[in-house]
């Protein structure tokens, strides 16, 4: 009876053992990592409250992480240093307001978008000289390093162009008419008009992007790109998604 016993235990440990190596299932997805690049500084998608890194970017890959199993390490750097970040393997992934376009895809795979936004144009309330987009020609135009709107900015006759790593740089410098507009995401941008009653917006358009996707490097991340893809699917359906958008005033 003992030998059987012996026998039926080390039966059991090894389909325990077995279990545990499978990589289908839950502990071993445990094991996946990923550092995700992010320039906290994009409210409300990603930016800093008491110290602690939050945002419907940041709520959103926590959630989607959670129910695959994920490990996230958040690597917090410049918008416009974040592709190379991927590039060079300091990083595994991009999750920062990041609009899909065909010049990026050449460097990197897009997760289906998963917001859509548009640009939105401010200036000083004071201003009555600005009231459509022709006439910024010649102007002096302030924008976030690296993103669309510096290319939109870029595209405007004559306009000269201040590149900066931090919004909050452009808005302080608009408000000391050192420039005459900004042009910002319009959800980042209704942040920075309701801080500043000084401030309002005069024009507004698409983005010329697809909308925000989360980003990996090209061909790198084939398996964990189709989870996310999957799993903002499954959150818009559960009603997670809905919520996160009430929680950060994006209806």
């Amino acid at each position: 009876m003992k030998k059987i016993s012996n026998i039926i235990f080390f039966g059991l440990s090894m389909l325990f053992l077995i279990a545990c190596s499978d990589p289908k299932t839950p502990q071993a997805n445990t094991q996946i990592q990923l550092k995700v690049g992010t320039a906290p500084n994009y409210k409300p998608f990603n930016y800093k409250e008491n110290s602690k890194l939050t945002g419907f970017d940041t709520d959103l890959v926590e959630e989607i992480a959670k129910k695959n199993g994920i490990k996230i390490i958040w690597v917090e750097t410049n918008f416009d240093g974040l592709i190379p970040a991927l590039k060079a393997g300091k990083i595994d992934m991009i999750a920062s307001a990041m609009s899909a376009t065909d010049q990026r895809r050449q460097s990197v795979d897009f997760t289906k978008p998963y917001y859509q936004s548009k640009n939105l144009y401010l200036k000083l309330k004071s201003n009555d000289t600005l009231q459509t987009k022709s006439e910024l020609e010649g102007k002096k135009i302030g924008v976030q390093l690296g993103t669309l709107q510096e290319i939109t900015a870029k595209s405007i006759k004559n306009a000269q162009i201040q590149s900066n790593k931090d919004l909050n740089i452009a808005i302080l410098a608009l408000k000391n008419n050192k420039i005459d507009a900004i042009i910002a995401d319009e959800d980042t941008a209704k942040g920075f008009l309701a801080e500043n009653p000084q401030l309002i917006s005069f024009y507004q358009e698409t983005d010329g992007g697809e909308g925000f996707s989360f980003a990996f490097d090209k061909d790198k991340q084939k398996e964990i790109l189709k989870k996310f893809d999957q799993s903002i699917a499954e959150l818009k359906d559960n009603g997670f998604y809905d919520l996160l958008i009430k929680k950060y005033n994006l209806e």
